[in-house]
């Protein structure tokens, strides 16, 4: 960008410093989102990979984290280059570290964009589990589905629900995790959700990158800038209906991070814009200067 102006040119100091501090709260909540799905991550690989989870099944297991870790990473970066460093500043060493971490957060975002495609296959991969009792798991490795990344043990309760539809149970293949039908299919369900949000973001930050891109270079107008924000409104509403269904049928954390990366974006997308009318205020001033008849 070209200076460091919060949006909104005429706002008091005071409304500029409560936004900045509003914007960074939302930035800090969402790395601590970070924690939280790990703690999920982990006790739900546990049961998935009952059998130890090799180096190459990392990124299977912890999918959510390091997917939310280098989300974080990457709204940093874009915080940096559309906001916090004028343009003249985002050259040699600081152009090409930004270029190589935003590389780097990249491949993790595609490979966790993978791990939500084989979780959404392992929640597919069945087999038939038939059994005269389930109560007679109580105290086993086995669990069943309560939700998305949620396998608890079997108790005196819930071996109850399943023995109700003990003909159609079923059983995740490769693992102790059994389910009747309808907790499954809600959980199916789910993980198409995620990742469905997850393959709307990568689409999302790839026109990001070129408006930036564009943007650097004072090309980000007309027809290009109406067909960016075309294509960005109708991925934004993809999303918001993610983060409404996880609200409605998901965790509370599915939902809070869901919203918090929506308004996170807002801030950036305000960010180009506000770098968009700078640069636009700039090429005027120029051409006013350029065209002054000498005295």
């Amino acid at each position: 960008m070209t200076t460091a102006t919060a949006p909104g040119k005429n706002k008091t100091f005071n409304a500029q410093l409560f936004f900045q501090l509003f914007k960074y709260a939302v930035y800090c909540l969402l790395s601590m989102n970070i924690y939280y799905f790990f703690v999920d991550d982990y006790s739900a690989s546990s049961q998935t990979f009952a059998g130890g989870i090799a180096l190459s099944q990392l990124i299977e297991a912890f999918t959510a984290t390091i997917d939310t870790a280098a989300w974080v990473v990457l709204l940093l970066l874009f915080e940096l280059e559309t906001y916090v460093l004028d343009d003249e500043k985002i050259k040699g060493a600081v152009k090409w570290s930004i270029h190589l971490t935003r590389a780097v957060c990249y491949l993790f975002i595609i490979f966790s964009f993978y791990g939500f495609t084989q979780k959404y296959s392992l929640l597919h991969n069945l087999i038939p589990y038939s059994i005269p009792d389930a109560c007679s798991l109580i105290g086993s490795k086995f669990t069943h589905v309560v939700s998305i990344d949620e396998y608890i043990a079997i108790t005196a309760e819930s071996c109850k629900m399943l023995n109700a539809h003990s003909s159609e149970l079923v059983q995740i293949a490769g693992t102790n995790i059994i389910s009747d039908p309808a907790n499954l299919l809600a959980t199916q369900r789910l993980s198409l959700v995620e990742t469905t949000n997850s393959a709307t973001w990568l689409m999302i930050v790839a026109i990001l990158e070129v408006d930036v891109f564009l943007q650097a270079r004072n090309k980000l107008a007309g027809t290009l800038m109406w067909v960016s924000k075309a294509f960005k409104a109708v991925l934004y509403s993809v999303l918001f209906l993610c983060a409404v269904y996880w609200g409605v049928k998901g965790s509370f954390l599915d939902f809070w991070d869901a919203f918090l990366w929506l308004v996170a974006f807002v801030f950036i997308e305000m960010n180009i814009f506000e770098w968009h009318e700078e640069n636009q205020e700039a090429k005027s001033l120029a051409e006013e200067s350029h065209h002054v008849d000498p005295v």
